[in-house]
């Protein structure tokens, strides 16, 4: 679901991060990906996809190339692979106890002939099967089962071919009670130890400045921005050994390292310390290094902190998101303050707008800015300058989509936003909002990072898609979040149905994302729908972006890459009812 991005604020480039692949490589795995999504029938409205993003074990892997996360990443060109024997199996958490209703395959050429679905509440050794057979088509496999446990494993048994057994995709459906509102915390660390890394100066091996990598110098994996990141050059840094080292200005009691790595990370790596920068003491090594988030908990003294990679994960160097050094002692620098956590559901009032006003009125220009101009993503609106925004007299803001030509785009819209007027981290944000139904119409209410304002290019500033309807099925609703290491189609969210199966355009239903520094919990309607726990994201998809100031967005798109077309059964004018907008702390 990769989001529209107003013109006035359209980034001048997104190549921070940029594609490691080829572009031959890229094309064809997009029309895999959409090859599957032929395939595949769309999950019924009743099932919730429970297994994506979540954590994930398998019985082993060919390499560190097709990991067990793979097969739950949403993406259609990765995937796990197995060793070449029998029997091997995949093992999704779902986090909380679950009714499984189906599982999709999606299998590789290298698939299972026989094999069972099982589930377990414990994910140790008791485990009940809800689907078995020795007939395995391979291809797609969408299976109507019946279920429950919090664990979810395929357990196969038989190989078609001299290989292993293997997955692009391994997706759970069904239905689960309400999640944990609160997401887990993060490992602190221990013994009241200290940030000692924060702004420090830093030496490493070599660093990247180019077009895929602007700027990923070694102070980049110091400076308390997950979305930024050192990374060793490609002219002559990938290659092993590979290292950076940070400066802790004085001499330090070393008790915790975090890494937060990018997919470039080190399979094999060493933790040193050293007094000089010149004799180095190694207090941790590994040869298995999974990448993502590792906390790792050492003893060590020294002034200075050095990873030192010996083992690259692919055929590029190496790249960090963070490096920090927890300790005693060094010559700290306070990082910036983080406001406190809500208690939700919030009482304290810090935004509203109500809509309430005369007929015909506009939206009040103290609190939201008007965006015209044209969307992403192949869209076919043109957003006027507040002609397509008025209020109905009955207290709720009207956004009307119309069949009409204006700056050569067949149909108008509106969009607008709270950009240099509100900004907020944590709380409670909400709005009650009826939909339109129509092919090829796209209602959303979202947030931006407030630093895509001064420059900082998407995704790196960080997007909460608090609510995103799709006119050609209005009985669910998406919730997603977008960073460098995730965004586009390849979002971190979920898809669920309407609460009840209710049409969500027969009626308002109120969205609301309870964020805070663990994570953010998105219900409708009061009922938990998607938890992003921020442990979570960081240990399985890259960091977490979203500890900064947002600002809120509302727009009704028409047409496009994600919605689809218009038809002639799309009613116009549509309509998009707002009946307020609030944020608690």
């Amino acid at each position: 679901m990769n989001r529209t991005l107003p013109p006035s604020l359209t980034p001048l480039s997104r190549a921070g991060r940029g594609s490691r692949l080829a572009a031959l490589g890229s094309a064809l795995l997009l029309l895999f990906g959409a090859y599957l999504a032929i395939l595949a029938p769309p999950a019924d409205a009743a099932d919730a996809l429970l297994s994506q993003g979540r954590p994930v074990t398998a019985s082993s892997t060919e390499s560190v190339a097709f990991p067990a996360s793979a097969a739950v990443d949403g993406n259609a060109g990765t995937r796990w692979s197995s060793a070449f024997s029998d029997p091997q199996w995949l093992r999704v958490d779902l986090g909380v106890s679950a009714t499984v209703s189906r599982v999709v395959l999606r299998w590789e050429a290298a698939y299972a002939r026989a094999f069972t679905i099982e589930t377990s509440p414990t994910g140790t050794d008791t485990w009940t099967t809800i689907h078995t057979t020795t007939a395995g088509t391979g291809g797609v496999q969408d299976l109507a089962v019946t279920g429950t446990g919090r664990f979810v494993r395929v357990n196969t048994t038989q190989r078609t071919t001299q290989y292993g057994v293997s997955l692009w995709e391994f997706e759970v459906y069904g239905s689960t009670g309400p999640p944990p509102t609160t997401p887990p915390p993060t490992t602190p660390p221990p013994g009241g130890a200290t940030l000692l890394s924060y702004a420090k100066p830093a030496v490493a091996s070599t660093s990247q400045n180019d077009g895929a990598c602007f700027g990923c110098t070694p102070d980049k994996a110091f400076d308390h921005d997950p979305a930024s990141r050192w990374a060793t050059s490609p002219t002559n840094g990938w290659v092993d050994p590979g290292w950076i080292y940070v400066d802790l200005g004085a001499t330090a009691t070393v008790t915790q390292v975090v890494l937060q790595w990018d997919p470039a990370y080190a399979r094999s790596y060493q933790i040193q310390v050293s007094p000089n920068a010149s004799t180095w003491t190694t207090v941790y090594s590994t040869s298995t290094g999974k990448g993502f988030k590792e906390t790792i908990d050492v003893t060590g003294t020294g002034r200075y902190v050095r990873m030192y990679g010996t083992a690259r994960s692919s055929q590029y160097g190496y790249s960090l998101w963070e490096f920090k050094v927890y300790g005693t002692g060094g010559n700290p620098t306070q990082p910036p303050t983080m406001p406190p956590d809500p208690t939700f559901p919030g009482t304290r009032l810090v935004f509203a707008d109500e809509f309430n006003g005369a007929v015909g009125g506009k939206p009040d220009p103290a609190k939201w800015t008007i965006d015209p101009g044209t969307g992403q993503n192949n869209e076919l609106q043109y957003y006027t300058n507040n002609d397509n925004a008025s209020l109905d007299g009955a207290g709720s803001l009207v956004i009307e989509a119309r069949r009409e030509t204006v700056n050569g785009r067949s149909y108008t819209s509106h969009r607008m936003n709270t950009g240099n007027k509100f900004h907020v981290q944590y709380g409670r944000i909400e709005a009650r909002i009826r939909v339109p139904k129509g092919n090829g119409l796209w209602p959303a209410f979202w947030m931006m990072g407030a630093d895509f304002l001064t420059g900082r290019p998407w995704p790196y500033n960080g997007e909460i898609d608090i609510m995103e309807v799709l006119g050609r099925n209005t009985l669910e609703a998406y919730s997603t979040l977008h960073a460098p290491a995730y965004n586009g189609g390849n979002g971190y969210g979920q898809k669920y149905p309407s609460p009840g199966g209710v049409d969500l355009s027969g009626g308002f239903h109120v969205w609301s994302a309870e964020w805070d520094s663990r994570g953010i919990t998105f219900k409708i309607d009061g009922q938990t729908v998607f938890v992003a726990s921020k442990a979570t994201v960081e240990s399985t998809r890259g960091p977490w972006v979203f500890d900064h100031p947002f600002y809120l967005i509302l727009n009704l798109a028409v047409g496009g890459d994600f919605p689809g077309p218009v038809d002639g059964t799309t009613p116009f004018p549509s309509r998009m009812l707002v009946d307020y907008v609030r944020v608690y702390q």
